[in-house]
């Protein structure tokens, strides 16, 4: 068929069928359908695909559709129906050895590869594709040209670019990759329109707070004020961190003891001692007594150091030497004392500030963020992490477990710049 004859019939015919692969909770559906909708389209899905159980639930529950594909590398291409873009969140693997032996651009054993197989039995008029800001680097950006190329060579157009969800109006940084194509042109992804927010826009208030060992030693040692905007963890530094010690959340600390905790969070990351340890550089190693001893000349030193280890903020531990790529405990050196707790130790991570951004939320540990309510401190609701998000209040999530509902949202997509995209697919489709 013509172009000409194309653009008439797809002029005629305000249906726009598409599919949803990867789907999560259906973050690139919505922005593409109300977006396609406020331009006098009729967005139909004609299928769906998503692996995850609860996932699954909360997108019926949520788009009433009837049915939602499992496993899409066990579908064949004609059992879907025709249809004229297809979206997908998909997630981003690395590209194997033995398929780039096979070729520079073979993508089999990706799921990358699914879209692609997809898009060429299929040939739909175009596709919107997200993906993490990684990609962009991944393989030295290999990965990102061999998908474009491929992409290319199924004769679309095809436009791509790192977009921060922060120009459009939620108060997230989220940067992430977009890959758009149509059979007309190219799709430009630059030059929309700003909109800011701040954290404080989405907030709710008067909501229950947090009564816990951690937020009583919290409060103890801080104002609720003076912890706003504080990350709390042990293995870094600066004027915007907290360290367990600083709360005294596994015993009260002397003033001997915090000033040599907070010496040796920073000399542990010196790269001298590697050299002098003999052992590849790390940021974070354990270091002797003696060498201790050469930034903090104290003669109650070894005294110092064991209440520390008693207490569990140091710990003695072997040097760790590199081994096929991973890192293992050197035995053949002496011990040495190093910081204990890792980021993720805490029951919170970080107390947002409402006059700033959040930041890039990740399923991992969204559920450790915290916002000060009524005087003390709270974990961020499912509600308030779905406006980050975009998604409409009436998008329910309460039938699901809290663990499911971070996961979902740790990994879904950032609607409005799905929303701006769309809009420029749906000018380019009925132009």
């Amino acid at each position: 068929m013509s172009t000409q004859l194309e653009r008439r019939k797809r002029s005629e015919n305000k249906e726009v069928k598409f599919i949803d692969l990867f789907a999560g909770l259906g973050g690139i559906r919505l922005g593409f359908e109300n977006a396609f909708r406020e331009k006098g389209f009729e967005p139909k899905c004609v299928f769906s695909s998503e692996l995850k159980d609860y996932a699954i639930k909360a997108y019926k529950n949520y788009f009433k559709d009837t049915e939602v594909s499992g496993d899409i590398t066990k579908i064949p291409a004609q059992n879907i129906e025709d249809f004229d873009f297809l979206l997908a969140g998909f997630p981003c693997q690395p590209f194997s050895a033995a398929g780039l032996q096979l070729g520079f651009e073979d993508t089999r054993g990706t799921l990358f590869f699914e879209i692609e197989r997809i898009l060429e039995a299929k040939k739909p008029y175009g596709f919107l594709l997200e993906n993490v800001e990684g990609l962009v680097k991944h393989d030295n950006g290999r990965t990102l040209s061999i998908i474009v190329s491929r992409l290319k060579k199924l004769n679309y157009y095809v436009s791509y670019k790192l977009i921060d969800s922060k120009y459009f109006g939620l108060a997230q940084s989220r940067k992430r990759v977009y890959i758009v194509g149509t059979k007309d042109a190219h799709i430009s992804l630059d030059n929309f329109e700003e909109h800011t927010a701040v954290l404080g826009d989405i907030l709710d208030h008067n909501l229950p707070t947090v009564d816990s060992t951690f937020t009583r030693k919290l409060f103890e040692h801080f104002t609720p004020k003076e912890v706003i905007g504080k990350a709390i963890k042990d293995k870094r530094g600066g004027n915007d961190n907290i360290h367990s010690w600083e709360i005294g959340l596994k015993g009260e600390t002397t003033h001997e003891q915090t000033e040599l905790l907070n010496l040796l969070l920073r000399e542990r990351r010196k790269k001298k001692w590697a050299a002098e340890i003999g052992i590849d550089w790390m940021d974070g190693m354990p270091l002797t007594e003696k060498q201790i001893s050469t930034f903090y000349p104290k003669e109650n030193l070894r005294e110092i150091l064991d209440e520390l280890v008693e207490m569990g903020y140091l710990t003695l531990e072997y040097p760790r030497k590199r081994e096929n790529n991973r890192r293992v405990p050197d035995e053949t050196k002496p011990k040495g004392y190093n910081i204990v707790t890792g980021k993720l130790s805490f029951e919170f991570t970080k107390i947002l500030d409402p006059n700033d951004l959040a930041p890039t939320l990740v399923a991992m540990d969204v559920s450790r963020l915290g916002v000060i309510d009524n005087g003390g401190l709270r974990r961020l609701t499912i509600r308030e992490i779905q406006r980050l998000f975009g998604f409409p209040d009436d998008y329910d999530l309460s039938f699901l477990k809290e663990s499911e509902a971070f996961d979902l949202l740790g990994n879904t997509v950032c609607v409005p710049v799905i929303h701006a995209i769309s809009e420029r697919l749906a000018d380019m489709y009925k132009a």
